[in-house]
């Protein structure tokens, strides 16, 4: 019965249209009057519980990395940088938006904000130069669903301030899937690109890649920045959002001379905006986390998922299945704060590392951006790409397929994440 009640009013509220943010308030409501213990005091205090998180404040500094980011021009010197290196093959400009998606994930953290940065100036590059708008689309949002994955991760912070993980130790166990993703994307890109006939760029001279290198130096500097600060101990997750913020400020203003001070106005507000959103969602999540602990509802799922408990394959082929459908019809970041809580328990009862548990976890939502009807990547590629949705939804299926797979041998082989955690001494 409590389970029903948790369902039937989270989801009966957002059939309402009511936002996701007021939809977790709700069933913490429900919850809460189901036990017999509503009291608007309990609700006000996890409300700032959920919110009163240090390792939650990277957040808007790394939002603001990306805001940065897109309205300095670093994104373009990004892309000449990439065109300097593999412009001259076949399929050039694919290989150019994996390279730039996987580099801007180093810098932002954001999945959303990556793809309508990048579709927004490479697309009309790709169709001009032969390549079909809706595909080029598609392998942009693919590319972009890295950044969840890859450290300064957003989702992968959230994760942590729900379950108490380590941060730092989430974002190494990150890389190596990380990259096998973006390796993925340009194999198949390689197998397509075999039979279009788009335009070739000229190979460049070592002198034009080299000043391409120099343009690009600064900004490709900063993901470096961040992950040695971070593994060595020199700064924390949260300290190095703020080197990277300032770091960025540097850039624009010193560096590229890029924005003024009335454009950064502008800028912060935008930032403002965006990490609004998302700190209400995790402070109204804690709501519901809190009453899920209390209404023992790991525990009913524990009991559901008990003839799998025995093989940590099936548990979490099982599992990952759940967290599929759910990702097609909700966005990453409510997932994750509605699902850990429920989760978590279970991954430790299984004896599953949590560290693993939170890279598949997430990559498994990462994917789900790029499913419909929710799917935010696929809407920002489609919208910031101008193309139509039914030609996009045609094209992302092959590079969907391709990520599950990783996704498959992740489950599989979890090696592929520990074995190099430790190896980086995390």
């Amino acid at each position: 019965m409590t389970v029903a009640i948790f369902l039937f009013s989270i989801c009966g509220a957002m059939a309402l249209g009511m936002p996701i943010a007021f939809a977790l308030l709700v069933c913490g409501v429900a919850l809460m009057l189901h036990l017999g213990m509503f009291d608007t005091r309990i609700l006000a205090q996890n409300l700032i519980i959920g919110a009163d998180n240090f390792a939650l404040m990277a957040i808007p500094f790394f939002i603001l990395v990306g805001e940065l980011m897109n309205a300095g021009g670093i994104s373009k010197k990004i892309i000449n940088f990439g065109i300097a290196l593999v412009g001259h093959i076949r399929g050039g400009l694919g290989y150019v938006a994996i390279i730039t998606a996987f580099i801007f994930a180093g810098l932002s953290g954001s999945a959303v904000a990556d793809t309508a940065a990048l579709a927004a100036i490479m697309v009309p590059m790709m169709a001009e130069a032969g390549y079909v708008k809706s595909r080029s689309a598609a392998l942009i949002g693919a590319g972009s669903i890295v950044a969840p994955i890859l450290p300064p991760s957003i989702p992968f912070i959230i994760f942590a301030s729900i379950s108490g993980l380590s941060v730092m130790k989430l974002f190494m166990a990150g890389i190596v899937p990380g990259v096998m993703v973006a390796v993925s994307l340009a194999v198949l890109w390689w197998y397509m690109a075999r039979r279009m006939n788009v335009k070739v760029y000229p190979r460049r001279s070592l002198k034009e890649i080299a000043i391409a290198i120099k343009d690009a130096a600064w900004a490709l500097a900063l993901p470096f920045i961040i992950m040695i600060g971070i593994k060595f101990g020199i700064v924390t997750p949260t300290e190095a959002s703020v080197v990277a913020v300032f770091y960025t400020l540097f850039l624009c203003f010193v560096v590229y001379r890029s924005i003024t001070i009335r454009d950064l106005y502008h800028i912060l507000i935008s930032a403002a905006k965006t990490t609004s959103v998302i700190m209400f969602l995790i402070a109204a999540a804690m709501v519901s986390s809190w009453l899920i602990a209390i209404a023992n509802i790991p525990a009913m799922v524990t009991s559901w998922l008990a003839p799998y408990m025995g093989n940590q394959v099936l548990l979490l082929v099982a599992i990952n299945i759940l967290v599929f459908i759910v990702g097609t019809a909700m966005d990453l970041t409510p997932t994750v704060l509605i699902l850990t809580p429920v989760l978590m328990p279970i991954i430790k009862k299984a004896g599953i590392d949590p560290i693993y548990f939170g890279v598949v976890f997430i990559l498994n939502n990462a994917i789900g951006l790029l499913t419909p009807p929710v799917g935010t990547v696929l809407n920002a590629a489609c919208g910031a790409g101008k193309v139509l949705m039914d030609d996009l939804m045609k094209d992302i299926m092959p590079f969907l397929l391709i990520e599950t797979v990783v996704l498959i041998l992740l489950i599989l082989f979890p090696q592929i994440v520990l074995v190099p955690l430790k190896w980086m001494g995390v």
